[in-house]
């Protein structure tokens, strides 16, 4: 699981974040965010998070709290832990575009909760940017 501190800060501060500075988008665009979360799969030492698993993960956390839709990417992510060891694990990249409102980033917040609890993880690493969308 991605363990970097910043990342477990920023998932801990994320419903209270402000909203960022608008975007100056162009004809056809809308400035909203872009949000990338970051899930380790193992549990301990093992792979503990099957691709069936992950995927009911998403249909009950996710996709209720983002219905318009969403994409997840296989990756592999590495971390140090508390001894210096690097350790490296398959992983998934969730990447959705929400509006810049308190309602989305707790919605958010809710889903790293609910994965960290469900799997024992650590953190979820949360990334969000200010993006000009269209669809």
């Amino acid at each position: 699981m991605i363990r970097l501190g910043f990342l477990g800060a920023l998932a801990g501060l994320l419903a209270g974040c402000t909203t960022l500075p608008p975007l100056a988008c162009g004809p056809g665009q809308e400035a909203m965010l872009t949000a990338e979360l970051l899930f380790g799969r193992k549990i301990g030492e093992r792979l503990g998070v099957s691709e069936a698993t992950f995927r009911h993960f998403i249909g009950e956390e996710v996709t209720p709290r983002f219905p318009d839709g969403l994409t997840v990417l296989d990756a592999s992510g590495q971390y140090r832990d508390s001894s210096g060891r690097l350790i490296r694990e398959p992983s998934k990249l969730l990447l959705i575009v929400l509006k810049d409102e308190p309602e989305g980033r707790a919605r958010l917040a809710a889903i790293a909760e609910a994965y960290k609890s469900r799997f024992q993880q650590q953190s979820v690493g949360t990334i969000l940017r200010p993006a000009c969308i269209s669809f």
